[in-house]
């Protein structure tokens, strides 16, 4: 079986923005991050963006845009040195009701039936509640990084009573917390 790690887009790799990243020229990457891809690519584990684009149901980007800004983001990821093996977002609002939305695991299980993923093996990576509940819904190590949403999302995991995550300043560090968690593993 194989593992990966699964990383949120917007707040995580790039900033977010509370109108959508609606276009290339709207994606800045967060500092480190080309840094961490690197580092991260290094490693064995798949890399996997899973990502809720409801920007696309709610008209504000279409659907080949949002491809389109996931495609470039690869494209500058790699020349650094990183890799993103597969990029899967959800397309839907919250109101309707999709298995593929996080909170919700679709998108985690899509992925570990084509990469075939042991996902209590794997990683994921987010900057919201939504991401960290996904994630430990299917049994993933969750890291909430507090760049994007992450500072105000960690008192409301906490207030809810989440509290099986590790929470780190951005991806840089989360990538190595990972790497320290590999090398212990592969050590013992």
């Amino acid at each position: 079986m194989n593992r990966a790690v699964f990383l949120d887009r917007d707040g995580v790799i790039n900033e977010n923005r509370a109108d959508y990243v609606k276009s290339w020229d709207e994606f800045v990457f967060l500092p480190g991050v080309l840094q961490a891809l690197r580092w991260l690519a290094k490693t064995d584990l798949l890399i996997i963006v899973v990502s809720n684009q409801s920007a696309i149901h709610r008209g504000v980007a279409n659907k080949d845009t949002v491809e389109e800004i996931n495609r470039r983001m690869v494209e500058e990821i790699e020349p650094y040195g990183g890799r993103v093996d597969a990029v899967l977002y959800c397309p839907h609002r919250p109101d309707e009701g999709c298995d593929c939305r996080k909170p919700r695991p679709g998108l985690l299980l899509q992925a570990a039936a084509c990469f075939e993923l042991d996902l209590a093996r794997c990683y994921l990576v987010g900057d919201a509640l939504s991401d960290i509940a996904a994630g430990q819904s299917v049994g993933c190590q969750t890291i909430l990084v507090l760049t994007g949403r992450g500072a105000e999302e960690c008192i409301r995991l906490e207030t809810l009573g989440y509290n099986n995550f590790h929470a780190v300043d951005d991806l840089v560090s989360a990538v190595e917390y990972i790497i320290e968690n590999e090398n212990a593993i592969s050590e013992g």
